[in-house]
């Protein structure tokens, strides 16, 4: 078992400083808590606001974002999940004709997840498959790369970033490469409560792991952030939850509760994978 610890908060928009003590500070808490790691909400160290990111930010400065985060989890002895900008690799881009066509390279950007051991070493990275909302298209460029699979702190572990969890396809990816434990930043607006309230019990629910959804709180930019954050068992049971303002919720998530629950209802093992392709026509 290791205990988990996600940080829901109100970030600043490109003041990577005042992002990164709001990080430090529920890192220390955390770590003096006993927990293994800290979960922090999509594109948090930045702020959330996809087109001031794409004009504002200077890249030069991720390297070194980068370099203090890793610095927090070392000094305070724990695991962290952060989100940034990265740069993608070459890609093509849809147009509204449906052709594809090369992505400028100053335009070439995901929306990435990491994460680093106690020791800051990162041991694991994610971009974002599902873009959401205009915003998000017009700043980012969406992945391609399937969730991979890390062993950390004994539990076998993956990330998907906000939209990617609300399709089945994604989360069932994960746990088909052997994923006990998702680790979700996100940045979801209120409004659409059932997200994580409904959505997220239900995915942790079908496949059978846990689910640890980080949300941001307030207002940023333009949006208004939901709050709500959440940590669901395999079974679908909410081991903890946020209301509307900053938090940091503590939940146990291990594997015996997994292997419990595909063991009792062999949903994974029983999936008929050819035959829902006919489905598909």
């Amino acid at each position: 078992m290791m205990l988990l610890s996600v940080l829901q908060a109100n970030a600043s928009v490109l003041d990577a400083d005042a992002n990164l003590r709001i990080i430090d500070d529920a890192a220390r808490r955390a770590s003096q808590a006993g927990a293994g790691l800290l979960l922090t909400p999509e594109l948090f160290p930045v702020g959330y606001a996809p087109l001031r990111l794409h004009a504002e930010l200077d890249p030069a400065s991720l390297p070194g974002i980068k370099e203090r985060l890793a610095d927090i989890a070392r000094r305070h002895r724990i695991g962290l999940v952060y989100s940034l900008p990265a740069p993608a690799e070459a890609s093509v881009q849809s147009t509204h004709d449906d052709v594809a066509e090369p992505t400028p390279a100053e335009d070439r950007w995901n929306i990435s997840a990491t994460l680093v051991d106690a020791h800051g070493a990162e041991v694991l990275n994610y971009a974002k498959v599902h873009l959401f909302g205009g915003e998000e298209h017009k700043a980012f460029v969406a992945a391609q790369e399937p969730p991979a699979v890390v062993d950390f702190n004994g539990i076998r572990t993956s990330m998907l970033i906000c939209y990617d969890v609300e399709f089945p396809e994604a989360v069932r990816a994960a746990a088909s490469r052997g994923a006990e434990l998702l680790l979700v930043p996100t940045a979801l607006s209120a409004g659409f409560e059932n997200v994580p309230q409904v959505l997220i019990r239900a995915r942790a629910l079908e496949s059978q792991l846990n689910v640890a959804y980080a949300n941001h709180c307030g207002h940023e930019d333009i949006y208004n952030f939901l709050g709500g954050s959440v940590v669901a068992g395999p079974d679908g049971s909410l081991l903890a939850a946020a209301g509307e303002g900053p938090a940091l919720l503590f939940a146990e998530v291990g594997t015996e509760t997994v292997n419990s629950a595909r063991n009792e209802v062999p949903y994974l093992r029983e999936r008929r994978p050819e035959l829902y392709k006919e489905w598909e026509g």
